[in-house]
């Protein structure tokens, strides 16, 4: 696929880490896939892969973290 942020590079599958705030929680995911491109470096995550992130995400702030790290898991 061709990046769309930068319009130059393509997108290889690769290994990225995620971060997300939200109000005072922060949530930093180690070892997630996604396609990243060659030039600029943006991430496009999957359907699948977004879903999840998002749900290891609600989890943290429901239990009130303030920082947590995660090692991504498929």
């Amino acid at each position: 696929m061709n990046c769309v942020l930068c319009r130059h590079g393509d997108t290889l599958p690769g290994i990225v880490t995620v971060t997300l705030q939200r109000e005072q929680s922060t949530l930093i995911i180690k070892g997630v896939p996604a396609d990243v491109c060659v030039n600029c470096g943006e991430y496009y995550l999957s359907e699948a892969i977004t879903g999840k992130v998002l749900k290891l995400a609600e989890d943290a702030v429901q239990k009130g973290a303030e920082v947590e790290i995660l090692r991504f898991a498929a």
